[in-house]
């Protein structure tokens, strides 16, 4: 609210951001045109997915309430009844992935080596009721990830070893350790 309050109280600044932005996007036209740029980079999606799937810090999905009366995996469920999903289960469930307590970003690619979004992959949430923002959230992380890897190298202090196991709770967080950003 308050941006929206300062564009109002400084309008000449609205026409003035406007303007730049429009010159831009006139120099990205000339430039690309009207095509979206399109890049894949399948292995690098399969290793933010990897890391989702491996490392999710949200063990359970909100509540959802049973609409009729199901059965499910050979258990009643009554209708009403509140049921609040495990997705850290499925995350990790062994008959859904071939090393499922490992970090293998190969989960997540075909025999060509392109990228493939397995439905046991919920990190978001599953069925209608997924977040909202998971699009917005993916492309954040690709851009995030990307621009570290460029900028930056990673490494542990000598002699340190990271502790990848987290202290759950209602969310996991990662445990505290140090880190080299070179």
């Amino acid at each position: 609210m308050a941006v929206v309050e300062m564009l109002l109280q400084f309008p000449s600044t609205v026409q003035r951001t406007k303007y730049i932005l429009q010159l831009c996007a006139n120099r990205v036209q000339e430039e690309v045109g009207r095509r979206q740029p399109v890049v894949e980079l399948p292995y690098t999606d399969a290793v933010i997915h990897e890391t989702q799937r491996l490392a999710s810090i949200v063990p359970l999905s909100l509540p959802h309430v049973t609409s009729c009366d199901v059965t499910f995996n050979g258990y009643f469920i009554k209708k009403g009844t509140t049921v609040i999903p495990l997705l850290a289960s499925v995350l990790k469930d062994p008959s859904e992935w071939e090393k499922p307590n490992s970090f293998y970003p190969e989960h997540l690619l075909d025999e060509k080596g392109q990228f493939v979004k397995r439905d046991a992959f919920i990190p978001f949430s599953a069925g209608c009721r997924v977040c909202v923002g998971e699009s917005l959230a993916r492309m954040e992380l690709f851009l995030f990830f990307t621009s570290l890897l460029q900028t930056y190298c990673f490494t542990t202090p000598p002699g340190d070893e990271l502790d990848l196991k987290g202290i759950e709770g209602v969310t996991v967080n990662p445990s505290p350790h140090k880190l080299c950003v070179i």
